[in-house]
C-alpha cells in the first residue's frame, strides 16, 4: 500500500484526466442553445414567461429540525463511541448527554 499511485494527489490527477476526457468524448451529445433565440436568457417557471422571482421561502421550521437532527446524531454517536474506561469518562458522556437534552427540550417547547 506505499505505492505512489494510491496518493491523493496522483488519484486525483487520475480521476481528473478521466473526467476530462469524458467530457471530450461526450461533448457531441450535449444540448447547445443559440443565444440568439428571443427569450433565451430570461427566467421561465411554472408555463410562465419572465416569471419575477417573487417567492420567499420560509426556512424558519427548517432550523428547529436541522438542529434537533445534528444534536440527536452526535449524541447518538458520542454514547456509541464512549470508551469504558473509568467513572470520570461516563460522567462526562453523562454531562454531555443531559446538556443535548436540554438543548432539545429548550428547542422544542412552546
Amino acid at each position: 500500500m506505499n505505492s505512489w499511485l494510491v496518493s491523493p494527489p496522483v488519484v486525483f490527477l487520475i480521476v481528473l484526466g478521466l473526467l476530462f476526457g469524458l467530457n471530450r468524448l461526450f461533448r457531441p451529445l450535449a444540448f447547445r442553445s443559440d443565444k440568439n433565440e428571443p427569450g433565451c436568457c430570461k427566467s421561465y417557471a411554472c408555463g410562465e414567461s419572465n416569471y419575477a422571482g417573487n417567492s420567499q421561502p420560509d426556512y424558519s421550521l427548517f432550523f428547529p429540525f436541522a438542529f434537533f437532527f445534528t444534536l440527536a446524531h452526535v449524541a447518538t454517536l458520542i454514547m456509541t463511541t464512549i470508551p469504558f474506561i473509568d467513572a470520570g469518562v461516563l460522567v462526562m458522556a453523562g454531562l454531555y448527554i443531559t446538556g443535548g437534552i436540554l438543548g432539545l427540550y429548550v428547542l422544542l417547547r412552546k
